[in-house]
């Protein structure tokens, strides 16, 4: 067999094959580097740490306030409806009962999430594979969620147990829970919460990062807001689904009180299942996924929105100090 023909290319001077093969596997060599790019488009840009750290405070405190504010009403009649054993009632008055208290958690726990998170993601993707882009996410997600859990966990304790009925507000909550239980009694659950949050977490995130990657290489340019809070509902909604036992688990925990009528998470588990049944583990899951799907559209449009809006003011500050110097 003949070498192969080759042909000159006029204005590089580079010998390029004519073989169809080399081309072909040249095309695939480039979409496989395009499929990545905009995984490692992340990696490419400098990294300032502490603006990354203040911007996803700013951004994650901002999301975090709006979708609880938005939707709380949904939420206690979720909890409502996961609390309540066996044929009881559920109560639909005092739906946004305990939202002052839950917002003063939820802000800075949603700040802390997202300001770990976002310049953890941004140091994991210079450190893994183009191809690993997900693990990033993943591990990100996980570890903000671990960060803000600190205030999370008292802040839905004491959300839950007013959304129950059992205090009138936040302060006499923590109060008497303190008094009556310890301050081990702030983070009843704390267990069960980990088990559901760390990977609601990682999960969603992913999910989502992973979504935008895909589909902003389909259209070829940036995603704009309502394109950003439908990827951000759809990963919200099916993870919801996906973790509504875990979250079960964790409702019960967390207002059972100093009567501890269950030992642990696996004896929870245990009897609600010998006392009403597996689909007991999916109670909620209706208002569960409406509230984390539209919660998720919400908080990702907003996040998104403010990241950009506060990307847009760093041009405008460095060339100020640049004329201050």
């Amino acid at each position: 067999m003949g070498p192969l023909p080759l042909t000159i290319e006029a204005k590089s001077s580079t010998l390029v094959s004519a073989d169809p093969c080399h081309k072909s596997g040249q095309n695939l060599s480039l979409k496989r580097k395009k499929i990545f790019a905009a995984a490692s488009m992340e990696a490419q840009k400098p990294f300032d740490f502490f603006r990354t750290l203040f911007e996803g405070t700013i951004a994650g405190g901002t999301a975090g306030v709006v979708v609880e504010t938005a939707l709380y009403p949904i939420d206690t009649i979720k909890t409502r409806l996961q609390a309540v054993r066996g044929g009881g009632k559920i109560v639909w008055k005092g739906l946004y009962s305990g939202l002052a208290g839950n917002l003063a958690g939820v802000l800075p726990a949603s700040a802390i999430f997202v300001g770990v998170y976002e310049p953890t993601k941004q140091k994991l993707l210079r450190m893994v594979p183009e191809n690993l882009s997900a693990v990033a996410h993943l591990t990100a997600g996980a570890i903000g969620g671990l960060a803000a859990s600190l205030i999370r966990v008292p802040t839905e304790v004491v959300k839950q147990r007013m959304q129950t009925g059992q205090f009138a507000s936040a302060p006499n909550a923590v109060r008497l829970i303190v008094s009556k239980e310890g301050f081990k009694g702030l983070y009843a659950g704390y267990g069960s919460f980990l088990l559901r949050d760390l990977p609601f977490d990682a999960i969603q995130f992913c999910m989502y990062e992973q979504l935008r990657i895909g589909y902003k290489l389909a259209v070829k340019r940036e995603l704009n807001d309502p394109e950003n809070a439908l990827i951000g509902a759809f990963a919200g909604a099916l993870t919801g689904a996906a973790t509504t036992p875990l979250d079960v688990i964790k409702t019960r925990l967390m207002v059972q009180g100093s009567g501890n009528q269950y030992k642990g998470i696996l004896d929870c588990v245990q009897t609600i299942v010998r006392e009403e049944g597996p689909p007991a583990l999916l109670k909620g899951i209706g208002p569960r996924v409406l509230w984390i799907g539209i919660g998720g559209s919400i908080f990702f449009g907003v996040l998104e929105r403010t990241k950009r809006l506060l990307a847009e003011r760093q041009p405008v500050v460095q060339q100020d100090s640049k004329k201050a110097n």
